[in-house]
């Protein structure tokens, strides 16, 4: 599984580099020093050093309490259910979101369980998510993870190590093997939807393929309001296939696919490069960043990605 492009960042993932074929928790932990370490808190204008307040694409608030009705209150604000309850009117009082939501969206369809230069692309996918997960918490967001499942729960959202830990942890079980429910990237992204507020980020691990199957019109929607970043995860193989006779396993069959042939490449293309091609020029046209990420790639190359203030193409 190692090959020339086989590089790290640091010793530490060096030391605990995994088989490539399936993630450990090890080396998603060691990651963390490639992920630029601890940012200092920003200091504002009054000299109040902590985190800083979410840059609010939307109105950035968070419920606080209620409290009864005075006479000027917003009756926008109005607590229906508390009203109707107590029999005096109650109006709600909001507060500035703090801290901002890092989520981090997992694709799991089977086409991501295979690589041929350095790791799996399912392993990549890993990594990568792990980097995000360690880049929120050096942010000083809440990190949570979801895949698209009608059964499985998102992992809650959670600030520092522990809620990075707790995503690790999922991107490991998912990123093993297929999971046996996958209901595809469509429904992760109506999960995300219903998880995310103004002003959060969100990160998505995703086939090509399975970002071609998500309606254009969906992506504005999220980017209007959120930080969206998608990695495109690919294989050199997927990208350059050699003009020769290869040799595949299908339901227990030998096929053999003459990629020599002009016709036979065409297909491969169609199949593979053009859904990235597609990818790259309608993600950034409705405010999404956008990277390839193959196999062989530094799990972390995507990191300037983060905080553009306009979409870039990598």
């Amino acid at each position: 599984m190692r090959g020339p492009h086989d590089t790290v960042a640091a010793p530490e993932v060096a030391a605990h580099a995994g088989d490539g074929i399936t993630p450990c928790l090890s080396e998603l932990v060691a990651l963390r020093a490639v992920a630029g370490g601890r940012r200092q808190a920003q200091r504002g204008r009054l000299g109040v050093s902590g985190h800083a307040l979410s840059p609010l694409r939307g109105r950035g608030m968070e419920y606080a309490e209620s409290r009864e009705y005075s006479i000027g209150d917003d009756a926008r604000h109005i607590d229906w259910r508390l009203t109707a309850r107590t029999g005096r009117a109650h109006t709600k009082l909001f507060q500035a979101e703090r801290e901002r939501l890092s989520l981090i969206v997992a694709d799991t369809s089977p086409s991501l369980y295979f690589g041929t230069r350095v790791r799996f692309k399912s392993v990549q996918a890993a990594r990568a998510g792990a980097v995000a997960a360690w880049a929120a918490v050096r942010d000083g967001d809440r990190v949570a993870a979801l895949r698209g499942s009608l059964r499985e729960p998102p992992v809650t959202p959670a600030a520092g190590p522990r809620g990075a830990l707790r995503v690790l942890d999922a991107l490991v079980r998912w990123y093993t093997r297929p999971p046996a429910e996958d209901a595809g990237l469509d429904v992760a992204l109506d999960h995300a939807a219903r998880l995310l507020r103004p002003g959060s980020r969100l990160v998505l691990l995703a086939d090509p393929r399975s970002v071609a199957a998500i309606a254009p019109q969906r992506w504005p929607a999220l980017a209007q309001h959120h930080e969206v970043i998608v990695l495109l995860l690919s294989d050199l193989l997927e990208s350059q296939p050699p003009k020769t006779m290869l040799p595949f396993s299908s339901g227990g069959r030998r096929v053999e696919l003459d990629l020599a042939a002009a016709t036979s490449r065409q297909r491969w293309r169609e199949e593979f490069s053009a859904p990235i091609e597609a990818a790259l020029r309608m993600l950034p046209a409705r405010g999404v960043r956008v990277q390839v990420l193959s196999s062989h790639d530094d799990s972390e190359s995507w990191l300037p990605l983060l905080g553009r203030s306009r979409p870039l193409v990598a």
